[in-house]
């Protein structure tokens, strides 16, 4: 009896065993640093796939093909996982509560970004790309802040949690728009591929709030593997379809988890977090074999410059919506030092133009850069806000919208969103 090729000694195969090895092993340290000096590992992440890409000090020979679906995996996974932190009852509410505050937060995060790509001369469509990356905060880093920080009870956690949320909703527009602008089709076909996408996820999203108890009875099962085998299926055949209907496929993994309520959602997520943590690393690491190293130097200033503009919009409309819901000022400023932070999904945005028929080689460099000091930069902010605002309130500098209302304790009415990989 021959032996399946699997059993059998094939050294061809070695090499693509060895560089995957190593670059798990790699992660796995990034991840353990990380975890010891308290930030993000994304950032750290990024910097394996600069080490292995095409101009980086070990590039990689056979691994590629791989790592890129696992990336793919990894982009539908953590928007899974993000629609599964999310009720049809909670998104009610924040569409209900939160339009004003949310609409100021998408007018000065987004803009920025834009009108930095316009100046740069980037394709118009290129800078909406940016737009994007400047205007959405890391979800995924905030609400581990929120649990490490021992913040979730403070009054302002609604707040910050319903901006995520409405940030959420957002791309749910956004990346179906985007997929179509950047296919390149004339503007009569890429109206009607629009109107097909956005249909396509109202009727989604509209099936999800009605049905989703229903669906979530039908395919709740005792057994772990048959769950999770269900719910990694339905993930995966959801984005293909959403693919062939011209709807980001990252989009139909979150309606899916939108989809899935109790008695199942719980386990879904505890089931599905490793494999998103594992794939969502292998985005990060796809996203950074696509730059090559020399190529960061020369964008880190204009980076910068960009972080500096972008906190102090995200400042100014976090401090704003907190201020709107009673906040007092040292509640305003933690809002403001959490939501500062980019991460995943602005990464997530950069990536999408590796779909497009424009070449345009600096936004990848200017997005990791750009990701790279606000993945940092916010958490540093969050964790010694505490003795700034000290310090301020000693010089009596009043950084915040005024209200006369004290920060006080409450429980936070939107559930936090788990860590996306961070």
């Amino acid at each position: 009896m021959i032996p399946p090729p699997i059993l059998a000694a094939n050294p061809d195969i070695a090499p693509f065993f060895i560089e995957m090895g190593v670059i798990f092993l790699l992660l796995a340290i990034a991840g353990r640093l990380a975890g010891k000096i308290g930030l993000s590992p994304i950032p750290l992440y990024l910097i394996v796939g600069l080490l292995f890409s095409s101009g980086g000090p070990f590039p990689l020979a056979v691994s590629k093909d791989f790592i890129e679906l696992g990336a793919e995996i990894g982009v539908l996974l953590l928007l899974f996982a993000l629609g599964l932190e999310y009720s049809p009852k909670e998104i009610g509410a924040v569409l209900k509560n939160g339009i004003p505050a949310g609409g100021l937060d998408l007018l000065l995060n987004f803009l920025p970004g834009l009108l930095f790509g316009l100046l740069l001369g980037i394709d118009w469509r290129i800078a909406m790309l940016l737009g994007g990356v400047t205007y959405i905060s890391s979800s995924g880093i905030i609400s581990k802040l929120l649990v490490d920080l021992g913040w979730m009870g403070n009054r302002e956690t609604p707040t910050v949690l319903s901006i995520l949320v409405m940030e959420d909703l957002v791309m749910a527009a956004y990346l179906p728009l985007m997929a179509v602008l950047l296919a390149g089709s004339d503007f009569t076909s890429g109206m009607a591929s629009l109107g097909v996408a956005l249909l396509a996820v109202v009727v989604i999203m509209g099936i999800s709030m009605r049905f989703g108890e229903r669906i979530s009875k039908i395919i709740a099962v005792h057994s772990n593997e048959i769950l999770l085998l269900t719910v990694f299926g339905l993930i995966l055949l959801t984005a293909g379809l959403g693919q062939q209907l011209q709807v980001s496929a990252a989009v139909g993994a979150f309606l899916v988890g939108i989809a899935i309520s109790d008695p199942i959602q719980e386990r879904s997520h505890h089931l599905i977090e490793p494999l998103k943590d594992m794939f969502a690393a292998i985005f990060f690491v796809f996203f950074g074999l696509q730059i090559n190293p020399a190529d960061i130097p020369p964008v880190f200033l204009l980076a910068l410059l960009l972080g500096v503009i972008t906190a102090v919009t995200k400042i100014v409309s976090a401090m704003w919506a907190a201020n709107r819901a009673g906040i007092a000022a040292r509640g305003q400023q933690r809002s403001a030092a959490l939501l500062i932070t980019r991460g995943e999904f602005s990464i997530v945005i950069a990536g999408l133009a590796a779909t497009a028929t424009i070449d345009e080689p600096l936004l990848a460099p200017l997005a990791a850069a750009y990701v790279l000091i606000m993945a940092m930069s916010g958490p540093i902010l969050a964790r010694y806000i505490k003795p700034i605002s000290v310090a301020l309130e000693k010089r009596n500098i009043n950084l915040s919208f005024s209200s006369r209302k004290r920060d006080t304790i409450v429980t936070p009415s939107v559930n936090p969103i788990d860590g996306a990989g961070d």
